[in-house]
């Protein structure tokens, strides 16, 4: 006995070792998929379902899309009601792992087919290439779940003990509501509805459990799933905590009008899928049927849903903290393709501000006026977080990403560090203005209009080095390099003015440390940001390396 137990509990392992292969590789090959399928979230619940049905049937989890949904909106780029449609129509892409399973039982002897795909997809990870890399993990990840599906049937056929003690327990623990909960905590422990299904499946195929049984702890298993999404909230905003509270809503009443239902009717339910000759598709069939009908059931309803998690989890009266990521959340690392563009987005959002403190700095250098200063030292404290946290973050994503994203995350650090020490300039800038009115000096007209020709000259590169960025387009970096050097001969140009103004005395001398810092810190942030344009072709942003 404790041979077929040892047996069944390897064979349960390697189930769920080959499924998470398996999404982990079908992630990353579908990631672009991925990007262009949640970057057209929309407002509409029928696409919101399908969203949420493709990206499970790509990652094969439910759980995972629905953490990814939390990290979405936990973020601020989804709402309840668009989440609320993703997680139900996640809920329906799970089924998917099921019709695997039960494919195993087939009379054709497929499963022995597509263990051999372990071997093929071992062959395929030696090759350097990532895309065949990625295709070998699915395979074998689908390989090796069907050997795990194998270990686990022999260890019911080979082991009479085993069958027994299994059958026997069924028998006992007959009542709907006590294999509703075991369904519950048994999915909960393994954080996986389609593993906890999966195996269900299987001794429902060995005949160690009935099908009256077997649809009970499968509606359970619906409950026991929101585990992850409810752990994954813990420590997140109010609408993440609401967007795990309707994972759990959903799948609560689906199992209760569902056990309303068929506990009366449980022998016409068994009868009705004894007309499908295998026992492992009528419990797969019944799974998709109950999450098909339990989506058209609650999809008209989404807004109502959404109104009873506002209700039941309430805002708190804080104030918004600027000082938080804006697209960028821990829970995104469950994809790291998706979390990859997210990160994308956030280098983009810190651009924007490090741009606006540029603009602003401008009137501080002309008028030195202190009105601005707080607001000036507030983004760049906004910019030095998001450089902080999103280097933090990209450590961690560096590790979950293949090759070619590395290179993208080498990038992303260098461009950060630009934006950031533009940011630093920015300040720089307002502070010469604000120190100079209270030494009572003020730039002569003609210095001013030279430092906004200068400013001017930057404003226009910063346009196409972040469009270059936005776009991964070359097209333009010539034109970025042309500006370049216009700034460094204006730069030589100023300097030259400004010693003939000190000559024919329009310029004291206590305005040169100003005027020539400030041109220095120009030129400085030209530079900065032909590395931003070209990091799309080469990490450290060289120009030279870039054209290699």
């Amino acid at each position: 006995m404790w041979i077929s137990i040892l047996t069944l509990l390897t064979g349960v392992g390697v189930f769920i070792a080959g499924m998470n292969m398996m999404s982990s590789g079908l992630e990353k090959c579908a990631g672009r998929g991925m990007k262009s399928l949640l970057g057209r979230i929309s407002t509409n619940r029928f696409a919101g379902v399908g969203t949420g049905i493709a990206a499970t049937a790509i990652i094969q989890s439910s759980s995972a899309t629905s953490v990814i949904v939390i990290g979405f909106v936990n973020a601020g780029i989804m709402t309840l009601t668009q989440a609320t449609s993703i997680i139900m129509g996640a809920n329906v892409g799970t089924t998917v792992t099921n019709a695997l399973v039960a494919l195993s039982g087939s009379s054709f002897d497929i499963d022995v087919y597509m263990m051999c795909l372990a071997f093929v997809g071992v062959m395929m990870m030696f090759i350097k290439k990532d895309s065949v890399k990625n295709v070998g993990s699915i395979l074998c990840g689908l390989g090796i779940l069907f050997v795990g599906l194998d270990l686990m049937s022999s260890a019911f056929k080979n082991g009479v003990e085993i069958t027994e003690f299994f059958t026997n327990l069924f028998a006992v623990i007959s009542f709907p509501l006590l294999l509703i909960l075991l369904g519950v905590v048994f999915t909960a422990l393994m954080q996986s509805s389609s593993a906890a299904t999966g195996i269900v499946i299987v001794m429902v195929g060995q005949k160690v459990m009935g099908v009256d049984s077997a649809i009970f702890i499968v509606l359970g298993a619906t409950i026991g799933t929101c585990i992850t999404s409810t752990l994954a909230s813990m420590g997140a905003g109010v609408n993440a905590k609401r967007t795990a509270f309707i994972h759990l809503m959903i799948n609560v009443v689906g199992t209760c009008l569902f056990t309303a239902i068929i506990w009366p009717l449980t022998d016409v339910i068994v009868n009705a899928l004894s007309g499908i000759s295998d026992p492992m598709w009528q419990i797969t069939v019944f799974h998709i049927i109950y999450k098909v009908i339990l989506t058209i059931v609650l999809l008209p309803f989404v807004k109502q849903i959404v109104a009873v998690a506002e209700r039941v989890i309430k805002d708190k009266p804080a104030e918004e903290d600027r000082r938080k990521l804006k697209y960028v959340d821990d829970r995104l690392l469950k994809s790291p393709t998706i979390a990859l563009m997210q990160v994308k987005k956030e280098v983009e959002h810190m651009a924007n501000i490090a741009k606006l403190n540029l603009k602003k700095s401008l009137d501080g250098i002309k008028n030195g006026d202190e009105k601005i200063l707080k607001e000036i030292y507030e983004n760049e404290k906004i910019i030095d977080f998001t450089n902080t946290a999103l280097t933090k973050f990209l450590i961690k994503l560096s590790a979950l990403v293949d090759v070619a994203d590395e290179k993208i995350i080498g990038s992303y650090f260098h461009v950060l560090n630009d934006l950031e020490r533009i940011g630093d300039h920015a300040e720089n800038f307002y502070e010469i203005g604000v120190q100079m009115k209270k030494s009572g000096l003020e730039f002569s007209s003609s210095a001013k209009d030279e430092l906004t020709e200068m400013y001017g000259k930057v404003f226009e590169m910063f346009d196409i080095a972040v469009n270059a960025f936005d776009n991964l387009s070359s097209e333009h970096l010539d034109e970025l390099t042309a500006r370049e050097n216009e700034v460094d001969a204006l730069k030589k140009k100023l300097n030259s003015a400004h010693v003939q103004r000190l000559a024919s005395g329009d310029c004291s001398m206590d305005h040169s440390p100003y005027f020539f810092s400030a041109v220095a810190g120009l030129e400085r942030v030209a530079d900065h940001l032909v590395n931003v344009g070209y990091s799309i072709l080469n990490p450290t942003g060289s120009q030279k390396e870039g054209a290699q």
